[in-house]
């Protein structure tokens, strides 16, 4: 008796469910009309009565594509998958079956025009509403916000009183009161107005500048309106100092990336290395022929980049040291120009090997995006990443020159080299492997600027007069005053750009670092040592 009956619910099951896919079957088919009213209301239909359906998103979103095709002799519903020529990779929306080539002619699109794009649209973004996937739920918030309308008040407040999640009805909630703000009038009208005051998204402020500018409100609402426009615009005021303050900060992390391997050479050196530039450009080079040799894996190339970008940074300058600058100590004049004539040749060099135009440096996944905070502020995730690395890359190098006993050598060569010679340090030994840090460093700090700008032949000459202000600012040969100088200069950067351009600013810095030299020719921390002088 107990087999019966389940047998009986198994069979009731089975017929339910072949019910189920006929009737999704024959809806579809009936897209196959020429009425773009008549599909309209088919779509409409579909959204109520198969919400549940994963292949009623797969069509709605290939309709929208123009990718929704039905099959002339069987009136099969496809879906595009790949286009060859004349020749259409489909797959079968009602069997799910991957059909082979066919030939356009046989197939009908399915078409669209702007309201029934519309209406689809506002059906993909209900049905991802009531969706159990938090993510779904909050781009869809997203954009119904985007195109809100009195339309979908309905739906909105439907979704309001289901909705658990705090960010997506935050959005609704703001989806609302626009509706109630732009569609009702008197008390229900006031009070969206002056909620709308707590929102800071694009959206709100377009609706109460247009409330207050409208000669159609009345005098008492284009107050509230004003008052609430003055709120929302303060609040923007204050997140756009913080995104100013954050890109002045990401700004400081690549002139500290720049500026610190050459902190290290001028400091003990007393090298003034115009290459320093053409040695950022290898590190970028090296990334971008990293991911050249390893295209199947971008996401981990700017992990291995990094070393790589040091070790062959690194060894170009110590080559450069050893074959050009050691024979010139002393001569400052001389040094500059066999190094300015050395970034010639690396230039020329580069130019041959890769061609002399910019080559794209893919960035990871990990590093794409922005962490958004609010519809005013987001923090994109490859500065951010950088931001992080130059302050990482700062500890190590401070680690290296406080905690080593080749940062013991190297600080003792740069305070008094007669006597650290006196004490038996290969001054030699030293100078060419401080030059190779500075160079790798250098390195590193390419590989970081090509996930910002354009890997190219001149891409150092952008910087190496950025990374020259930032030294002297700081202090030669002090790490603690370049990391405070980078990022001084980078946030007064940014802060004068809005009002003076980007150019004049780097003209007002460069006047201001001069007229601060005149006072503290030493810089913000100066070096301490008996021949310091000197």
């Amino acid at each position: 008796m107990k087999i019966s009956i389940f047998k009986i619910i198994f069979l009731n099951l089975l017929l339910l469910s072949s019910l189920y896919s006929s009737t999704f079957e024959e809806d579809i088919k009936a897209l196959d009309t020429k009425s773009f009213n008549e599909k309209e209301s088919i779509v409409s239909n579909l959204a109520t009565n198969y919400s549940e359906d994963d292949r009623l998103v797969l069509l709605l979103t290939k309709m929208l594509d123009g990718d929704l095709y039905i099959k002339n002799d069987d009136k099969d519903v496809l879906v595009l998958v790949k286009k060859e020529a004349n020749s259409l990779f489909t797959k079968s929306l009602i069997s799910g079956k991957d059909l082979e080539s066919l030939e356009e002619s046989s197939l009908e699109k399915v078409k669209t025009n702007n309201k029934l794009r519309s209406v689809i649209k506002s059906l993909l973004a209900q049905i991802d509403l009531f969706s159990l996937n938090i993510d779904k739920r909050l781009s869809s918030a997203k954009n119904i916000l985007q195109n809100v309308s009195k339309d979908e008040e309905e739906i909105i407040n439907k979704a309001l009183s289901k909705e658990k999640n705090s960010d997506v009805k935050e959005i609704l909630f703001e989806a609302k009161y626009i509706i109630e703000a732009k569609y009702y009038t008197g008390e229900t009208q006031l009070n969206a107005v002056k909620n709308l005051g707590s929102f800071i998204s694009s959206n709100s402020l377009a609706t109460l500048k247009e409330i207050s500018q409208s000669n159609e409100s009345s005098e008492e609402l284009k107050k509230v309106a004003n008052s609430s426009l003055a709120d929302v615009e303060n609040i923007r005021t204050f997140y756009s100092f913080l995104e100013t303050a954050f890109f002045g900060l990401s700004q400081g992390s690549v002139l500290l990336l720049a500026a610190i391997g050459l902190a290290i050479t001028f400091g003990v050196m007393k090298v003034i290395n115009m290459a320093h530039g053409e040695l950022i450009m290898i590190g970028a080079y090296t990334t971008y022929t990293i991911q050249q040799l390893m295209p199947n894996l971008i996401e981990y190339s700017i992990i291995i980049a990094i070393p790589v970008a040091f070790i062959v940074s690194a060894l170009v300058g110590i080559l450069i040291e050893r074959l050009v600058i050691r024979h010139l100590y002393g001569r400052p004049l001389e040094t500059l120009l066999a190094t300015f004539g050395i970034s010639l040749i690396l230039q020329q060099v580069v130019r041959t090997i890769f061609s002399p135009l910019n080559q794209e440096v893919k960035t990871p996944s990990w590093m794409s995006g922005a962490l958004e905070i609010n519809s005013a502020l987001s923090l994109t995730y490859n500065r951010l990443y950088i931001v992080i690395f130059a302050l990482v890359v700062f500890l190590a190098v401070l680690f290296v020159m406080k905690k080593t006993s080749l940062g013991l050598k190297v600080r003792a060569v740069s305070q008094n080299r007669p006597i650290a010679r006196a004490m038996g340090i290969k001054s030699s030994y030293i100078d060419a492997i401080t030059f190779g840090i500075g160079s790798g460093i250098a390195g590193v700090a390419g590989v970081a600027l090509s996930q910002l700008t354009n890997v190219g032949p001149n891409l150092g000459q952008a910087y190496i007069v950025d990374s020259f202000m930032v030294v002297v600012f700081g202090g030669v040969g002090n790490l603690w005053g370049t990391l405070i100088a980078a990022f001084s200069l980078g946030e007064i950067n940014k802060f004068i750009e809005p009002f003076a351009g980007a150019v004049l600013a780097k003209v007002i810095i460069l006047v201001f670092i001069i007229l601060f030299i005149q006072k503290k020719p030493r810089g913000l921390f100066p070096q301490k040592g008996r021949d310091v002088e000197e």
